[in-house]
């Protein structure tokens, strides 16, 4: 029978029983390199204060981290380690909660 040939929707004939696919196939876009790790300061007190986090079993704030640390209660003192809290999270060591 001529004319029942089964036909795509754009009007162009089908093969039926084919053994190969008509869909289109590719290799899925390489994942990019993962970055490498953020590297700690080479100053003792980073590496303190990376232990202190690593034993804390909730979020730190700079008074507590100098407190942990047996360093004077002083504004300067508390700030420098502020300082030091914001370099971390900057490159991406430490995370910044809200509380």
């Amino acid at each position: 029978m001529e004319g029942t040939r089964a036909r795509s929707p754009i009007g162009l004939p089908t093969r039926r029983g084919s053994a190969r696919s008509s869909a289109l196939l590719e290799l899925p876009d390489p994942a990019p390199p993962a970055p490498p790790a953020p590297k700690l300061p080479d100053h003792p007190a980073y590496q303190q204060i990376m232990a202190m986090f690593a034993a804390a079993d909730a979020p730190l704030r700079a008074r507590q981290v100098c407190e942990a640390m047996d360093i004077e209660i002083a504004p300067n003192n508390i700030n420098n380690t502020r300082l030091k809290l914001k370099r971390l999270t900057a490159r991406g060591i430490l995370v910044e909660t809200e509380q």
